[in-house]
């Protein structure tokens, strides 16, 4: 008889992407936040983010287990955040910066408008 090495996969098919935030909990170490499958898309984790959800950020990763895929996007998180902190004239939260500082390239740092 023979036999066949096809496995029915275990993942629906046509899956969202997923956002994880790696946080530092400092003395207690670093770990992976826990989060509802509907709170885990990219708008849900930057207004997370911004709001003082997580203690320090470290990394925030991509995956979509449908297309097989995995990204570090802490890049594009950072910028993104930085994006807004400009367009509403604000500073990045202190909980932020190291964040934004690591993960932002130098040309997007906050700008600042000279009064006249």
């Amino acid at each position: 008889m023979r036999q066949s090495r096809w496995t029915p996969s275990i993942v629906p098919a046509d899956e969202p992407t997923v956002y994880l935030v790696a946080d530092d909990f400092g003395r207690a170490g670093s770990a992976w936040r826990e989060t509802d499958m509907e709170s885990a898309d990219l708008e849900t984790v930057i207004q997370d983010l911004l709001a003082g959800e997580y203690r320090r950020p470290i990394k925030v990763i991509a995956f979509n287990t449908s297309e097989r895929w995995s990204e570090d996007v802490s890049g594009a998180i950072a910028r993104e955040i930085q994006r807004r902190c400009n367009l509403q004239l604000s500073d990045v939260p202190s909980y932020l910066r190291e964040f934004v500082d690591r993960d932002s390239p130098q040309d997007l740092q906050q700008f600042s408008l000279r009064l006249v």
